[in-house]
């Protein structure tokens, strides 16, 4: 099928090039515009669940799928859930492609690289960092102007250029601050601390604070420690947040009740890797008027805290939905008119699918991070949402949350 249309997505990030990647497979001339000058200019993050209705969907369809498998990793399905001492309160074992729970982890660097690896090589524009966008969609780069597109997607993250045309709104300080920190070979070098986290995810929360640590599939670990602050706290903490060895020593006296081995997950990450951090998030349920001819999705569109684990799975729902929304509209013999007819009952649905992940992150990070008391006082709410969503939650009573937490951690054991 040749198409009339063209689109220009802004972001090369998972959720514009999995747009990218739907729209080539239906012949659609679609263009990606990336500030950063190659895909390894900086490191990708960590680790990625992907989930059966939203994000491995989008990969099958995108004839993805296997590609995936390569780099999967089932056994990363692990969870231990705990307290500053240790005390587990929610555990469950790995798993394998047979025994899945459907949340396979992959490295956020490897999901991109097969995504990248899957476009024509002109498809994505590196180095071209979006200023601004004017009235008529003109939009000005560092190199000059580009124009004549029929629909401009922003899938430009969390300080999209491509919103402001669409949206006053800025994302807000969540409340959570920290460092982001890794351990290289964690196997090899730190046995101890590999075999703790089990090749999976370990999650320890205690008052108002939090460590963390995934491993990658590398075999490293990535690590961070959280806690409630201030959005200034970066220029009010009495210490040089820039310097490893001040951030380390600081973070590790904030620490000091906890237990050793979580102490350690900070006491031996690499000194090069130690970065602090401040999460931000859109308000919840945040939307826009419908504008022909450009739209957002992803963080640009519904920003939110990573407590959910949610965040990425409904970015590449939205572009597999907007895929099919461009690829309808192409047929039709307007497929201008067509498209921006069909703009916004996407949108719509988008905002009631970006406000549930919304609400869930948020509540998550309430409850474990921002709440006195947590994990103990707050675990059976939290994972009461988690399980059903909306208000729907509120008629599972929470006696039933903690007979089914016991029943998880005795087989588990």
């Amino acid at each position: 099928m040749s198409s009339s249309l063209k689109v220009a997505i802004v972001g090369a990030g998972p959720a514009g090039c999995t747009l990218a990647r739907l729209l080539c497979n239906a012949s659609i001339p679609v263009t990606i515009f990336e500030g950063e000058a190659s895909l390894d200019v900086r490191s990708q993050g960590g680790t990625l669940d992907l989930h059966p209705n939203t994000g491995l969907k989008a990969l099958k369809e995108a004839g993805l799928y296997n590609e995936f498998l390569k780099f999967a990793r089932f056994d990363g399905e692990a969870i231990n859930l705990v307290d500053r001492n240790l005390k587990s309160y929610i555990r469950m074992k790995g798993t394998t492609a047979e025994t899945s729970r459907g949340r396979p982890e992959i490295d956020r660097a490897r999901l991109r690289q097969v995504q990248v690896d899957s476009l024509p090589p002109d498809i994505i524009r590196w180095g071209h960092r979006l200023r601004s966008i004017d009235d008529d969609l003109s939009m000005h780069f560092d190199h000059g102007v580009e124009k004549g597109y029929d629909l401009i997607v922003g899938a430009d993250g969390a300080w999209s250029k491509v919103r402001p045309i669409l949206s006053d709104t800025q994302p807000v300080y969540s409340g959570v601050g920290g460092l982001g920190l890794k351990i290289e070979d964690a196997e090899k070098c730190q046995p101890d601390l590999h075999k703790l986290v089990n090749r999976g995810s370990l999650f320890a929360y205690s008052d108002l604070k939090s460590i963390g640590a995934q491993q990658l599939g590398d075999g490293s670990l990535t690590v961070y420690a959280w806690g409630k602050r201030e959005e200034n706290w970066m220029e009010t903490c009495g210490y040089d947040v820039h310097n490893p060895k001040e951030a380390r020593a600081a973070t590790l006296e904030e620490f000091q009740d906890w237990a050793e081995p979580l102490k350690k997950l900070v006491e031996v990450a690499g000194e090069e890797s130690i970065k602090a951090r401040s999460l931000y998030e859109l308000p919840v349920g945040h939307r826009w008027e419908s504008r022909p001819g450009v739209t957002l999705i992803g963080d640009a569109a519904h920003l939110s805290t990573p407590f959910a684990g949610e965040g990425v799975n409904v970015a590449m729902e939205d572009a597999l939905n907007l895929s099919h929304v461009i690829i309808a509209a192409a047929k039709e013999p307007e497929p201008t008119q067509a498209l921006n007819n069909r703009l916004k009952a996407f949108e719509e649905d988008m905002f009631r699918r970006g406000r549930e992940v919304q609400q869930i992150s948020r509540d998550s990070m309430v409850y474990m991070l921002l709440t006195p008391g947590a994990p103990a006082k707050t675990l059976d709410r939290y994972v009461r949402d988690r399980l059903v969503k909306g208000w729907k939650s509120y008629f599972v009573p929470l006696w039933v949350v903690r007979i089914l937490l016991k029943v998880i951690l005795f087989l588990n054991r």
